[in-house]
């Protein structure tokens, strides 16, 4: 009985193992259907495809969740290794399967502990430069819509508009980045009666509520 149960327990083990295999031999398919033969991996052009395959803009926030997945590091870029482990760890190795399991990553990076992370992963993709450590104000302003605007439109909209506005400031830095998405949680809006600029707020922060002073 016990022999039968531990032949019983590899032969489970043992299919288990060639269905994994399977699935990780059509994710590489997948890959090397957009892969840029010149690059050894997926460029912009091949996201595009990917993209139109899936039914979804190449602008779409689920592209970005979907490197967060991938923990890919260039942006526009998807190297091997990044595809499988984030197709792997969605088990998705068809087109079908991914346009379904998107719908589950977006609740996934929705939790918010994982949002925060998703957040912050948005500001460091968009990073061209390997030393450059702030986003020019127009980029951060579409950043901030694709990645912020389905949750806080009221907020994002403003903020916007003020830093289009402004001229203090050329860039945006990771510590102002993060603390815009604390603002929007925090914060009420517009009434900002519970804003204290005495807190440690950036003080980009404490000029936009200035300026939503002014104008209301």
């Amino acid at each position: 009985m016990v022999r039968s149960n531990a032949y019983s327990g590899m032969r489970t083990l043992g299919a288990t193992s060639k269905a994994v295999s399977k699935e990780m031999e059509r994710i590489d398919q997948l890959f090397h259907a957009y892969m840029d033969k010149s690059l050894g991996m997926v460029g912009p052009e091949g996201i595009e495809s990917f993209c139109l395959d899936v039914g979804i803009d190449h602008t779409d926030v689920r592209i970005l969740m979907l490197a967060w997945k991938m923990q890919a590091e260039k942006q526009g870029y998807f190297t091997l290794d990044e595809w499988r482990r984030g197709l792997s760890a969605l088990h998705a190795d068809t087109i079908l399967k991914i346009r379904k399991r998107l719908q589950e990553l977006e609740k996934e990076v929705m939790r918010p502990t994982n949002f925060l992370d998703f957040y912050v992963y948005a500001f460091c993709y968009s990073l061209a430069e390997e030393k450059q450590k702030n986003i020019d104000i127009e980029s951060a302003c579409e950043l901030l819509t694709v990645v912020l605007g389905f949750r806080f439109p009221l907020q994002v909209g403003k903020f916007i508009e003020y830093l289009k506005s402004q001229n203090d400031y050329k860039v945006i830095n990771l510590d102002q980045w993060t603390s815009f998405l604390r603002f929007c949680n925090e914060i009420n809006f517009p009434s900002l009666d519970n804003y204290d600029a005495e807190l440690a707020w950036p003080l980009i922060l404490d000029n936009f509520v200035e300026w939503m002073r002014e104008k209301l």
